[in-house]
């Protein structure tokens, strides 16, 4: 009798960043940009496409957040991870499956130490975010999840995305970055309505580099334009996101 060997996994890409004037910025053994930091503001989220993957504030009164938890599949460049602990004093906890990363970002991203607050896990998500520990833990979480090639996201199934439900509180939201040159935006889509539900998934048209952040939430609200664009300001008022302009390129997709 011979037993097959289990393939091995493929290595982990090599991790270095590059500074243009004052942004720095991640890469994973590639041109690509996997993430990028202000070096005069390391807490404030630079890339526009990472701003919107806030926008789960719109969904919650602003004297709640303090008291939520947030969770990120992927760290990047830790931008996510940084603003939720630093500026809206979160619960945080973030899942990288490549240890260089979280060394980078502690080295050269200023991702702050952990603390009773701060988490970061080393692990595969699909696999972390289904033990129990975590289930119904959640309030925002935050889905960005590519390799080196930064081709098409690296978790993109309907029962991904019914594990990420899972995860969250009933009054929780998912945000998801759909990029990629070979992904299909309206596949992707359909498997997060089909885990979601279409009444409550979200979409914001994309951004000129070609990001489409996704929003769903676990419990459906409705919220209309003028809802907000009122939202928007207080949330760019009190965080300083750019979120006054999100009602023009946000809405419901069901």
């Amino acid at each position: 009798m011979s037993t097959r060997k289990k393939p091995a996994a493929p290595p982990l890409p090599e991790v270095h960043f590059s500074d243009y004037g004052n942004v720095r910025c991640l890469h994973l053994g590639t041109a690509w940009i996997q993430g990028s930091m202000d070096l005069d503001a390391p807490y404030d989220i630079e890339l526009e496409y990472v701003q919107r993957m806030m926008a789960w504030l719109l969904f919650v009164a602003p004297s709640s957040v303090g008291k939520r938890h947030a969770m990120q599949l992927g760290l990047g460049a830790a931008a996510l991870t940084k603003f939720c602990r630093k500026k809206l004093r979160m619960k945080t906890t973030a899942i990288e499956i490549n240890p260089q990363v979280v060394h980078a970002c502690r080295g050269w991203f200023k991702l702050p130490p952990e603390d009773g607050k701060l988490s970061v896990v080393v692990a595969d998500a699909a696999q972390e975010i289904r033990d129990p520990r975590w289930a119904g833990t959640v309030d925002a979480l935050q889905v960005d999840l590519y390799d080196d090639e930064a081709a098409a996201p690296v978790l993109d199934s309907a029962d991904f995305y019914r594990d990420c439900r899972a995860l969250l509180t009933e009054s929780g939201a998912m945000t998801v970055n759909l990029f990629g040159r070979d992904a299909s935006y309206a596949q992707s889509l359909a498997k997060i309505v089909e885990a979601f539900g279409a009444e409550a998934v979200w979409a914001f048209k994309a951004t000129r580099e070609g990001n489409s952040v996704v929003l769903a939430l676990r419990t459906p609200q409705p919220l209309d334009r003028a809802e907000i664009a009122a939202r928007g300001d207080a949330i760019q008022e009190r965080w300083g996101l750019p979120a006054a302009k999100w009602a023009k390129v946000f809405k419901p997709v069901g």
